[in-house]
């Protein structure tokens, strides 16, 4: 039965709804919506000018409308009298098919078809600066190897606190906080869930941990790399299959009896190593959506950070419970993918992944061999392996090249992101940078 969300607002005593939409650049976007007005949104939409937007349209299309999903519906904790509602894209009665919630949402329909119920959790990593974003926040934190600083994540309590009381009203499970591998970085983990679920709750995560870092005086950032020196931030995917949706899911499609051993299949089913192996197939094009920004190649590919680990990946491998590469299993039934970054659009996220792992499962493809080895020290011993993109063009051409994932993602939404990422390509090898004059004014 579908929520009305105007008896909802009757019974929370809310005044306004921000109803939501992200676009093809992970910009979130949204109109404030009186409650009285919210039974005529619900039925046709907010109206959006797309081109003010990051979607590839122009100032003479129709009116976008963003419809809400009622099921997405979240009071704001720390703004009672408004909520927050995600909205799918619509113009003339169709779905925008470019739109990111919408790729994912057909994704969903297209796995649910096979009876593939994708489920994921993600690692959200932020640094709280200040507000002009030019350092971290506490003058304090400054340890060579600041993970799990007890101090450090005390001194920034009130912050991470809020932010978690929030999750646990809302009722999302947060299980663990704590003070990531850089200086004035933090990391927020809560209980996984059916994929559009958590993009949607990644969504509002990332909406809720910026407003609350505002309302203390810091900036919380998610931007891949914004310290040089320091770890970026990442986004890890943790990642299973199920027979069933939310509730009713019975059994997890990737678990397996093998067992796990060093040289077994770590707990993975068939299914499940089909499904990675769609993942590594496709590793070098998936990297365009997984890391989306110029800066997103200073945390992958990056040089020794001051503690000594980037954390990130640098070629497409996986392996056991080791952190060092791209893909680890670190138990049975799931995978965790460590490709992503904090700029990651999160529903082009979940979309690219379910359209990774249904190419693999639909050719069973073969995840390659494991390596049990430290990539960060002995990743030259590995032959056959493609190494990452080095920058986001590499990446876009690497997509490009990959027309079997374009088709999965929808020719539309490709051309349109492709256009526009190629666009913002342009403009930053058309920036003139301060190195290009330190080393080359005096050739």
């Amino acid at each position: 039965m579908t929520l009305d969300l105007a008896s909802f607002a009757a019974e929370r005593g809310i005044r306004y709804f921000m109803i939501s939409f992200t676009d093809l650049f992970g910009g979130q976007r949204a109109k404030l919506v009186p409650a009285q007005a919210i039974a005529d949104m619900q039925r046709a939409g907010a109206g959006f000018a797309g081109f003010a937007t990051w979607l590839d349209l122009t100032p003479a299309h129709p009116d976008m409308l963003a419809v809400p999903d009622p099921s997405s519906v979240i009071q704001l904790p720390w703004q009672p009298d408004v909520a927050w509602v995600a909205g799918n894209c619509v113009m003339e009665g169709q779905d925008v098919a470019q739109a990111p919630r919408n790729v994912l949402r057909r994704l969903i329909d297209e796995a649910a078809a096979e009876g593939l119920h994708v489920k994921t959790g993600i690692e959200a990593e932020f640094f709280l600066l200040t507000p002009a974003g030019d350092q971290i926040s506490d003058p304090f934190d400054t340890a060579a190897k600041p993970c799990y600083d007890q101090q450090a994540v005390m001194r920034r309590y009130d912050v991470v606190r809020e932010i978690c009381d929030y999750m646990l009203d809302l009722g999302w499970g947060p299980y663990q906080t704590d003070h990531e591998d850089a200086n004035g970085q933090f990391e927020m983990n809560w209980e996984f869930d059916d994929v559009l679920v958590t993009a949607d709750k990644h969504s509002f995560f990332k909406f809720m941990t910026k407003s609350v870092a505002e309302k203390h005086g810091f900036r919380a950032t998610f931007m891949p790399k914004p310290i040089e020196g320091l770890t970026g931030n990442g986004c890890h995917v943790h990642i299973s299959v199920w027979d069933g949706k939310g509730k009713d899911a019975k059994a997890n499609v990737f678990a397996s009896d093998k067992g796990q051993g060093q040289t077994g299949e770590v707990g993975l089913s068939d299914k499940g190593r089909a499904f990675l192996g769609g993942i590594m197939k496709h590793a070098s094009a998936l990297a365009a959506i997984t890391n989306p920004t110029v800066n997103s190649y200073k945390r992958i590919n990056a040089p020794r950070t001051i503690s000594g680990a980037t954390w990130a990946p640098n070629s497409v491998t996986w392996t056991g419970n080791n952190r060092t590469h791209m893909v680890r299993v670190p138990g049975p039934g799931r995978f965790e993918l460590r490709l992503p970054d904090g700029a990651a659009n999160p529903y082009l996220l979940q979309a690219v992944i379910i359209a990774a792992g249904l190419s693999g499962m639909r050719s069973n493809a073969d995840p390659g061999k494991r390596w049990d080895i430290d990539m960060y020290a002995e990743g030259h011993k590995v032959e056959g392996a493609p190494k990452l993109p080095l920058n986001m063009l590499d990446a876009l051409r690497a997509y490009e090249a990959d027309g079997e994932l374009m088709q999965m993602m929808g020719v539309e939404f490709s051309k349109a992101y492709l256009k526009l990422k190629k666009q913002e390509w342009n403009s930053f090898v058309s920036h003139f940078s301060r190195w290009e004059r330190e080393n080359t004014l005096d050739i």
